[in-house]
């Protein structure tokens, strides 16, 4: 045993869990912490401009890669309160994440000291544990035990308060014999593997549908191997996007309101049996339970419990870990396949991959100012399969999930289901400082792009290059398209005549905000688009640049100010505002 202050037995359990990386920002009450780091020398710190773009860098660090423990910090009061966004988007889409704050001495706790709120109750509702340690002793044990939270079941946030006098006081701890407590998976039954197949094999057009789930458990490969023996197509979920290639023959499209495919709603409405594998039945991807549900029969497989039935009663429910699921549903498979019971699929599987042929949307457009269709189809050109995108919400994300093409998993980072706005540039730094080789592309409206566009500070700071695509038609996008339920266009302009706009320079009369001189302002560069003849050039330049400076390059598109996305109340009434290609032209283009 070696005696030391409870924050530097914190830092070295942080090292023996795997951390060599944090997002944050100092300040008094989190100032031990801080010191307890800086003398041990192991954790990176980068410093963000706001604490809850801390909290989203911690959150895309988690999200880059399986296993990784992404962990934001700040001081007392306002920096808790400036997680919570972060905390949430982290729970609604089961991310691991630890964030650590100061906090008042314990003898000034409930007695309105400066910057003291109670932030364990404030953030319970939006993290798998939270707690105020009180007690030196216990500060290496709360830090073993939020690994735990962390990584068992279904993955989620935790949130650790440390009084400032907690902090200080000396303890006892052997870092020696420390070990990560081991981490719980419910696991499926062969028994329940083989009971799943054998409804799945009864049906006439089966489905799968996978969820993030199967990201999260680092399964994808065996999603896709199940596919492949089984011959049934896949539909993935927005967050399971990736999981099997979209190029893939049996990658039959997304399913939803908003981020789906026309063939994608067409398949899932064709099917007679769904087979839901780390899904949650979004009401996004579904629509109403009545339409999702009819006529089809479902298995629902998911690591939490009271996930199964929480949305509808499934015909079986399986509660398991996907990636121990998928390794029992092979093996059932592989035992039907050699009993001779295994159905043929391929005529199934011809009819769904002639609907991911023939049912597009029309993505080619000239128009002036741009279309955001036919700025998606040019990334799908200059860019190539390992790019990784990030978003979070707005017709931006919606456009690029029903035109973009991802053929890897984890190749789509998306803030499902809280969808903050201002999640993706934050979030694309923590990417970036997961993985400095990676190609990454985050895209944003304007909006999104507006909310915490300071961070871009960080990635000049600290050399997190990635490149930005923000699609500006100067609008709320999403909610002016919301509002004509309302008959109405209110308080969702973003336009505005600049009064520094140069009229020799680049710069858009109108359109408000000049992007590229505010990145440029905070240290990074950037490049407009306004025509489709400058699109290739545009994303050249954009690389260059962001290789020579290491630095955020911002690439704006200027679009024309009222653009209507596909989408739709049912899976089955999508509303198509723009023309979608006829048989013969889909099938030439494919």
């Amino acid at each position: 045993m070696a005696k030391m202050t409870a924050v530097d037995a914190a830092v070295l359990v942080l090292e023996r869990e795997g951390i060599d990386i944090a997002f944050g920002l100092p300040g008094a009450a989190i100032n031990p912490f801080y010191a307890a780091m800086r003398k041990r020398g192991t954790i990176r710190h980068v410093l963000a401009r706001h604490v809850e773009g801390a909290s989203h860098m911690a959150d895309g660090y988690s999200r880059a890669k399986a296993g990784n423990i992404g962990v934001c910090i700040g001081t007392s009061g306002p920096a808790g309160t400036d997680m919570i966004t972060g905390l949430y988007a982290a729970q609604a889409d089961s991310i691991p994440m630890l964030c650590i704050t100061g906090q008042a001495p314990r003898a000034r706790l409930y007695k309105e000291d400066f910057q003291a709120v109670d932030i364990e109750a404030i953030s319970k509702p939006v993290t798998k544990w939270s707690c105020t340690v009180r007690e030196p002793a216990l500060v290496p044990r709360a830090f073993q035990q939020a690994f735990h939270v962390m990584k068992s079941g279904r993955p989620g946030p935790v949130l650790l308060d440390l009084p400032i006098d907690v902090q200080m006081a000396e303890i006892e701890f052997d870092i020696d014999t420390y070990e990560p407590l081991p981490v719980y998976k419910p696991a499926a039954t062969l028994k329940q593997a083989r009971k799943a197949l054998e409804m799945l094999n009864a049906a006439e057009r089966p489905l799968f549908v996978a969820g993030g789930g199967i990201i999260n458990a680092d399964a994808s490969e065996l999603m896709v191997e199940l596919a492949e023996l089984t011959g049934v197509p896949v539909i993935p979920t927005l967050m399971g996007w990736g999981i099997i290639p979209d190029d893939h023959p049996l990658m039959a499209g997304m399913a939803g309101l908003q981020t789906s495919h026309r063939y994608g709603n067409a398949t899932l409405l064709k099917s007679d049996f769904v087979f839901g594998i780390g899904n949650r039945w979004a009401n996004r991807h579904t629509g109403s339970v009545e339409v999702y549900t009819k006529d089809r029969k479902f298995v629902h497989v998911d690591i939490e419990p009271t996930q199964i039935g929480r949305v509808f009663g499934p015909d079986l429910g399986i509660v398991s870990d996907a990636k121990v699921a998928l390794e029992l549903f092979i093996q059932a498979a592989k035992e039907l396949k050699a009993e001779g019971k295994l159905q043929d699929r391929s005529a199934w599987a011809a009819e769904c991959l002639h609907r991911k042929h023939t049912m597009l949307r029309k993505s080619h457009f000239d128009d002036v100012p741009l279309k955001p269709q036919r700025v998606y189809e040019e990334m799908n050109e200059c860019l190539d399969a390992d790019t990784c995108y990030v978003t979070t919400i707005g017709l931006s994300q919606i456009a690029g999930a029903q035109f973009l093409k991802v053929q890897k998993p984890r190749n789509w980072i998306n803030c499902g289901q809280a969808g903050p706005l201002g999640w993706t540039l934050p979030a694309a730094l923590g990417v970036r400082a997961a993985d400095p080789n990676r190609k990454i592309v985050a895209l944003s409206g304007d909006y999104d792009f507006q909310f915490m566009i300071e961070e871009l500070a960080v990635g000049a700071q600290h050399k997190l290059p990635y490149l930005h695509v923000v699609v500006n038609n100067s609008y709320l996008g999403l909610i002016r398209q919301a509002q004509r339920g309302f008959q109405m266009d209110y308080e969702v302009s973003l336009a505005f005549e600049n009064i520094n706009a140069k009229e020799d320079g680049d710069s858009v009369p109108g359109y408000g905000v000049d992007h590229v001189a505010v990145a440029e302002g905070l240290g990074c560069k950037g490049v407009r688009v306004k025509t489709p003849n400058e699109f290739k050039d545009a994303f050249v330049r954009a690389q260059q640049l962001m290789e020579e400076h290491q630095v955020p390059v911002v690439l704006e598109f200027i679009l024309e100010r009222v653009t209507n996305i596909a989408m739709g109340t049912e899976i089955n009434a999508i509303n198509e505002f723009e023309e979608v290609l006829d048989l013969e032209t889909s099938v030439a283009k494919s």
